[in-house]
């Protein structure tokens, strides 16, 4: 039998969480407002690149975002029915709630793994223009 401080638990994490997200997406959106502001020598090719990268990202911030909020949503409906007794439906709403909370956070993991491949992108990126750019540049010889 579950008491209301079980879910009680979840709302700290869970308002934690939800501040996590809330962030990535205002940096994904500084990111795009950056990408249209970009010198224009970077490459068609690695714009288009970033932006479908970005666009894939904004939706998973978004699933993740809803997948919070429902998670939450969830446990308070669970400590209600916990308020009014109906013990056997609030252990269902707060598993509910733990699950939306897990899915959440493997999604969450999931946009992760993409921001990381787009850094890599741009690391190789930068690493081309330096090296060509060190190719290009006269050497100068010890006198």
């Amino acid at each position: 039998m579950m008491n209301l401080t079980t879910p009680a638990l979840l709302f700290p994490a869970t308002s934690l969480l939800l501040l996590a997200y809330t962030n990535r997406f205002l940096v994904l959106a500084q990111l795009i407002r950056n990408l249209q502001n970009q010198d224009k020598d970077d490459g068609r090719d690695r714009v288009i690149r970033q932006i479908l990268n970005l666009r894939k990202r904004i939706v998973l911030t978004r699933y993740m975002q809803a997948l919070g909020v429902s998670s939450f949503i969830m446990c308070a409906v669970s400590m209600f029915l916990i308020f009014i007794e109906r013990d056997h439906m609030a252990e269902a709403f707060f598993g509910i709630s733990l699950f939306l909370l897990v899915m959440s956070l493997l999604v969450s993991l999931w946009e992760i793994t993409i921001s990381t491949r787009a850094i890599e992108i741009t690391l190789e990126d930068m690493e081309q223009k330096l090296r060509a750019a060190s190719a290009i540049a006269p050497r100068r010889t010890p006198e």
